[in-house]
């Protein structure tokens, strides 16, 4: 990516739709060249970026490894990063014991380990410089015990923590880091995660990517430490805080377990 002077470079993981190409797509209007990457195919997100004008390029490759992650750096060809938005992630549907652990380890290595390798090799420049910022999707799920989503929602607890504790050890390095925290969202995460038969994916009002990204984008550049996005989500988030962990897996399973979406509705909370 050749060095552009005028325009700064932003960075999104999990950029072919979804909560990602949405960041990228604001990104882009706020002036920013792009350097978008995936696991699935990136061409239609290329192109709507460039008729934005932006400078765009886009590098498909599996960011629960090293290697991913090191092939996505090397695209910037030394270029100063100014944003980094750390977006890529999946979930796991079923109960613990009937998951594959090849998926699970996926899951794993793509929300935490391949998360966290890809901030820390972009933090240690941006602290260099002394500047930058840094939006890393978590979920609400991080504060939920989750029965039938076991694995993902603890990669999210940790994501959500990591954040937070990253964010203030970097005071006073003129590197922020922000923490986006959505819930229910209408996008293939479900699909991916097998979980298409479940209460909660054949929920009617889920959020639009659009507008948790823009929730995302703008507590970034309003320097905040985290943003829950919706009224929602925030009230979920409040009663997780007070309610007991086993009421919060039972009422989990409720809307997680398999075949879930054939029972009759039942009030989440």
């Amino acid at each position: 990516m050749q060095p552009n002077d005028i325009r700064p470079l932003a960075v999104v993981t999990g950029a072919s739709s979804g909560i990602g190409f949405q960041l990228a797509l604001l990104a882009a209007r706020r002036g920013h060249d792009l350097l978008i990457g995936a696991d699935e195919p990136l061409e239609q997100a290329e192109t709507e970026l460039r008729v934005l004008g932006a400078n765009v390029a886009a590098v498909r490759a599996d960011f629960a490894t090293r290697d991913g992650v090191d092939t996505l750096l090397a695209a910037t060809e030394g270029r100063p990063i100014a944003a980094l938005f750390a977006n890529a992630g999946h979930g796991l549907g079923h109960g613990f014991l009937d998951q594959d652990f090849h998926d699970v380890q996926h899951v794993i290595n793509t929300n935490i380990t391949g998360t966290i390798y890809l901030v820390q090799c972009v933090g240690r420049g941006m602290r260099e410089a002394g500047q930058g910022r840094i939006l890393i999707t978590g979920s609400i799920a991080g504060f939920q015990p989750g029965s039938f989503q076991a694995v993902y929602n603890g990669s999210k607890a940790f994501i959500d923590s990591f954040a937070m504790a990253l964010r203030n050890e970097l005071k006073g390095t003129g590197v922020s880091v922000t923490c986006l925290m959505p819930g229910v969202t209408d996008t293939h995460f479900f699909a991916r995660a097998d979980m298409l038969d479940t209460r909660v994916a054949q929920q009617s009002d889920k959020a639009d990517p659009a507008e948790v990204a823009r929730a995302g984008f703008e507590a970034m550049m309003r320097d905040e430490s985290g943003v829950i996005a919706g009224w929602r989500n925030k009230m979920q988030v409040a009663l997780s805080r007070v309610m007991p962990a086993p009421r919060l897996a039972e009422q989990h399973r409720r809307i997680a377990e398999p075949g879930s979406a054939e029972q009759q509705a039942r009030p989440f909370v």
